[in-house]
């Protein structure tokens, strides 16, 4: 598969997604609402903790079927989020947790494919 000359890289997409973290953990420091928290309360995503609440998990769209969970406090999500994007070669989990962060100047609409 050849990539087109222009498309961006998971490269790219990983650096933008761990710096809007880094950022929304300023933004948290601040006492505002990290951008990440606003996308899940608009059913963007979710970060959930699995049944037997050992693990957390990614999971896309609104999840009110799931039933009421507690929230995961920010800190411990953008810590196991930051792991995952780390260590994964899954564009699409990349890709998942860059919508939390379109608003921002450096999302590009590319990824939403």
């Amino acid at each position: 598969m050849e990539l087109e000359p222009d498309r961006l890289t998971d490269e790219d997409l990983r650096r933008f997604v761990l710096d809007r973290l880094a950022e929304d953990e300023e933004r948290l420091a601040r006492e505002e609402l990290p951008l990440l928290d606003d996308a899940e309360s608009r059913g963007r995503l979710r970060v959930l903790r699995s049944d037997d609440g050992r693990e957390l998990l990614l999971v896309p769209g609104d999840t009110q079927a799931l039933g009421d969970r507690a929230p995961v406090p920010f800190d411990e999500k953008a810590q196991w989020l930051r792991k995952e994007v780390e260590g994964t070669s899954d564009r699409s989990l990349l890709v998942l947790l860059a919508t939390a962060y379109e608003t921002h100047h450096g999302w590009q609409e590319e990824w939403r494919t």
